[in-house]
C-alpha cells in the first residue's frame, strides 16, 4: 500500500464561509452574510485583533465542546438563511450546540469524493454514517451516487430534508435513515450488503435513537473494521474523520491500516492521514479542526 503521510487539508474553496480571525481560546467567522464569535480550545495564540475589537452579529457563550451555553445575538439573525458550496445549496442555522448546521472543513472531504465519483464513471453506492445536516450526501448524489444517509437525530435527518429541497434534488437516490450507525452496519453485514464509497464522522460520544451509548475511543476499531467489511470487491474509498478526541491521525491511520489489512483491501489502494484546518487568507494563519484518514482505490 502506497502511504502519503501528514497532508493538512485546507477548506479553501468557499465562497460564503470565511475564518476571519482566532485567538485566546476563540474564533471569528463569517456564514454568508452574517459573522459569529465561537470558542476554540485550539486557537491557543493571540489573535490578530484583541477579541474585545471584534465585530460580530452572534457569539456563542460557553467552552469549546461543552454543550452547555446559549447565543447572544447582537443583531438580527434568521432563524436560518441561505448558503452555498459549488452546486450545493443549503441553510445555515444557530443550533442550541454551538453549530451552524455544517462543518466548514469538511469540504476538503467532500471534493475528494465528489472527484473520486466523477473520476470512476458509473454509479456508485455510497454509504454516509452520522451524516448531521447531509451535505457530504448531497455533494455525492449531485455527482452521481446513490447514497444511504444515517444518523441517529431526526432533528438531523429533517434538516437534511430540508437542504435536499432547497438544492432541488428531491429525486435523487438518497435513502434518509434514522438509525444508530454502528447498529446498521452490522445488519448491513449480516444481509450482505456492500457499498462502494463510505463516509463516516462519527462523534466523540453519543446515543443512537433507542438509546445506545456510543464511545468512539472504545469502539474506532470495531466501526472502522466493519466498514471496510462493507466494501464492495471493486470500492471507491473510505473517509473517516475525528473531532474532539486525545487521538493522533497517526493512530486513526493505523487502526484504518489494521482493518483494511485484516479485510483484504490494503494493497487495492492509497491511504493517507493527517489534519484538518480552516484558513484565515487575510492573516495567513490555519486554525486545525479535525484529524482524517483516507483510501482511496486505485482506479
Amino acid at each position: 500500500m502506497k502511504k502519503n503521510n501528514f497532508p493538512l487539508l485546507l477548506a479553501d474553496d468557499w465562497q460564503d464561509y470565511e475564518l476571519l480571525d482566532s485567538g485566546e481560546g476563540h474564533k471569528l467567522e463569517r456564514f454568508g452574510p452574517y459573522k459569529f464569535m465561537r470558542p476554540d480550545s485550539q486557537a491557543y495564540w493571540k489573535p490578530n485583533k484583541p477579541l474585545d475589537e471584534w465585530q460580530y452579529d452572534a457569539i456563542f457563550a460557553g467552552r469549546d465542546g461543552d454543550e452547555m451555553g446559549r447565543w447572544s445575538f447582537k443583531s438580527k439573525v434568521p432563524e436560518m438563511w441561505e448558503m452555498n458550496w459549488k452546486k450545493i445549496k443549503f441553510y445555515a442555522r444557530c443550533t442550541p450546540f454551538r453549530h451552524l448546521g455544517l462543518f466548514p472543513e469538511q469540504s476538503v472531504h467532500w471534493s475528494w469524493c465528489v472527484d473520486t465519483i466523477k473520476k470512476s464513471k458509473r454509479q456508485p453506492k455510497v454509504l454516509n454514517l452520522f451524516g448531521y445536516t447531509g451535505l457530504a450526501s448531497l455533494a455525492c448524489a449531485e455527482a452521481g451516487a446513490h447514497v444511504t444517509h444515517i444518523d441517529a437525530s431526526k432533528k438531523a435527518i429533517a434538516y437534511a430534508r430540508e437542504n435536499q429541497n432547497l438544492c432541488g434534488l428531491n429525486d435523487a437516490p438518497i435513502r434518509w435513515i434514522v438509525e444508530d450507525a454502528l447498529k446498521f452496519v452490522e445488519r448491513e453485514i449480516r444481509r450482505g450488503n456492500k457499498y462502494d464509497g463510505i463516509i463516516l464522522d462519527p462523534p466523540k460520544h453519543g446515543r443512537g435513537p433507542n438509546g445506545e451509548v456510543f464511545k468512539l475511543e472504545e469502539s474506532l476499531f470495531e466501526l472502522l473494521n466493519s466498514c471496510v467489511q462493507l466494501l464492495s470487491d471493486d470500492a471507491l474509498f473510505l473517509v473517516a474523520t475525528v473531532y474532539a478526541v486525545r487521538l493522533s491521525f497517526v493512530a486513526l491511520e493505523n487502526t484504518l491500516q489494521d482493518a483494511l489489512d485484516e479485510n483484504g483491501m490494503a494493497n487495492k489502494g492509497n491511504l493517507e492521514a493527517g489534519e484538518m484546518a480552516l484558513y484565515s487568507q487575510k492573516y495567513a494563519r490555519a486554525l486545525p479542526t479535525a484529524i482524517f484518514a483516507r483510501w482511496k482505490a486505485n482506479l
